[in-house]
């Protein structure tokens, strides 16, 4: 059993982190932003004041906080995780953030003698609870199957796609394909409806056929039902579709559909529904038709 340190303990992080309990795993929580969770204190992790406390009680350190910026926060922060590591000890960065910008982390925390994992995640809040997260990871060979044991705790799809920076990489690219699926089931879920047809009933039809999809069997359900509590929220997606675009203008790429997808999530903001579950794409939608699948 590992001794782990586990820093961002929030709708993600904190089912999470309660698998790695269950699996027999001794927990070490950063008490630096928020206090530690009553629920995982109680089954036995132990609270410290900073990640580099974290940093050197444990021999893993995992990471899940919003976006880059956080990262680099409790990664090299005064006392933060990389004045507690070294030799021996694995890095592990689960949050969605930039691919460039971690492999600058990387190679920082790689200088300090531990090995660095970038392992974003695919799922949800149901994944996370349910332990059947998909898990994205790039680093070495050694510091993957170390850590392999702890992924096996938290997901059931786990793939190491290479080097450092890969797992990011890997994960954008599940952001653009869930959007566009998102956008495509709000689409044609508003053009039944609008055409007079009962959504959920089409939605029942199409389960069958090769337009089923994850997407349509549970955001299709949230959008014919109105239930967009995250979930995943608005607000996150449009961050990583951000990282999408910015490299593919790094690359010289056009990615015409997630750009219109981003606009779609745009105007959902614009209504005030950035902390909205992802699903409610569609409301941007119906916004701009005057027409909602509901009747609201």
């Amino acid at each position: 059993m590992a001794k782990i340190g586990f820093i961002g303990t929030g709708i993600m992080g904190k089912p999470m982190a309660q698998n790695l309990q269950k699996a027999g795993h001794t927990l070490f929580l950063s008490e630096h932003h928020d206090p530690a969770p009553a629920e995982l204190v109680e089954a036995g992790a132990i609270a410290l004041a900073n990640p580099k406390e974290v940093a050197q009680e444990a021999e893993f350190i995992i990471v899940m906080v919003p976006d880059t910026p956080q990262v680099e926060d409790v990664l090299f922060r005064e006392n933060g995780v990389a004045e507690g590591v070294g030799s021996g000890k694995v890095v592990i960065d689960m949050s969605s953030i930039s691919p460039t910008a971690t492999k600058v982390f990387a190679e920082k925390i790689k200088a300090t003698g531990a090995a660095y994992l970038d392992a974003p995640v695919s799922g949800g809040e149901v994944g996370a609870k349910a332990a059947t997260l998909s898990i994205m990871v790039g680093g070495c060979p050694n510091a993957f199957e170390r850590a392999l044991p702890l992924f096996q705790a938290m997901g059931k799809n786990i793939t190491r796609v290479g080097g450092n920076g890969d797992g990011q990489t890997a994960k954008v690219a599940n952001q653009i394909i869930v959007a566009l699926n998102i956008q495509a089931v709000a689409e044609a879920l508003l053009f039944a409806a609008r055409n007079g047809a009962d959504p959920a009933k089409v939605r029942e039809a199409l389960m069958g056929g090769f337009a089923g999809s994850k997407i349509l069997e549970v955001h299709g359900e949230r959008m014919i039902k109105g239930t967009f509590d995250p979930g995943f929220r608005i607000a996150l997606h449009q961050k990583d579709l951000n990282l999408a675009l910015a490299g593919a203008r790094e690359l010289g790429l056009n990615l015409p559909n997630t750009a219109n997808a981003q606009q779609v999530f745009s105007t959902c903001a614009a209504l005030g529904g950035s902390g909205w579950d992802h699903s409610a794409l569609i409301k941007g939608l119906e916004h701009m038709a005057n027409f909602s699948i509901r009747g609201e």
